[in-house]
């Protein structure tokens, strides 16, 4: 039987913006508090557990866990990649759900798709890409979690988890969920990362507040088409190359 468990690395260092996924989009609801929302509302994904940094500061994420009901851990902030299999591990995950706890917005719409292909195919690793960048995640088995932190380095056990998969591909059966073309949109930047950021994340989010808890892709697309000197702020800081995990 397999069981999908969203483990969501919290911590609240960030030299441009401090605690980002506790962030208000709105009053009452942060960023961490609207992912969690989305993943409960999904019917793939069976559990939540919150991988949390140790330090002082980190006490937050712990009282948020306690007040959501999710189980949590904590453990390394550097070593990232040990925190999601902890997650998994108290879950007893077979594939655990990855995204980062500064992206607000998920690309809900390819998680049936990719959940049934990752089961079906055998895969190792199932990606959502070539989405605007925030957008994306990842389903990737716990056994491979495991392998990946047996055999990588200090920089692949870090925020960049997944790394190892990237520099040995050969070593894991991948594949990649493409959306629909309209939807590849590389210019646009949805992730909280900047004080910039979360300007533009807030005026969507309380625009299209009537869809949660999942916006759905066609209308975060219309809405930033519809209000460019919105996404402009942001413009300085999209990445093109990083689509692997838009």
């Amino acid at each position: 039987m397999r069981k999908l468990v969203a483990t969501l690395a919290c911590r609240s260092g960030g030299k441009r913006l401090h605690g980002k996924p506790l962030q208000n989009l709105a009053p009452n609801t942060t960023i961490l508090k609207h992912l969690v929302d989305g993943i409960r509302a999904t019917q793939e994904i069976d559990e939540i557990v919150l991988g949390i940094s140790e330090g002082a500061e980190n006490h937050a994420y712990i009282e948020f866990a306690k007040q959501e009901n999710i189980t949590y851990i904590v453990a390394s902030e550097k070593d990232v990649l040990w925190r999601l299999i902890m997650c998994g591990r108290v879950a007893a995950a077979t594939d655990i759900f990855r995204v980062t706890t500064e992206c607000p917005f998920i690309c809900w719409e390819l998680l049936g798709k990719a959940w049934k292909n990752h089961m079906g195919n055998g895969n190792d690793i199932t990606t959502a890409s070539y989405l605007p960048e925030g957008l994306g995640f990842e389903i990737v088995t716990q056994e491979s979690l495991e392998h990946m932190h047996k055999h990588g380095n200090d920089y692949e056990r870090s925020e960049y988890c997944c790394a190892y998969s990237r520099r040995k591909p050969e070593e894991f059966k991948k594949e990649i969920i493409k959306p629909l073309i309209e939807w590849q949109r590389f210019e646009i930047r949805l992730t909280v990362d900047n004080p910039e950021d979360l300007i533009l994340c807030r005026q969507m989010y309380q625009a299209l507040y009537d869809n949660n808890p999942h916006i759905p892709v066609q209308a975060i697309l219309n809405w930033i088409d519809e209000n460019p000197e919105a996404h402009k702020i942001v413009e300085p800081f999209v990445e093109a190359d990083s689509h692997w995990l838009r």
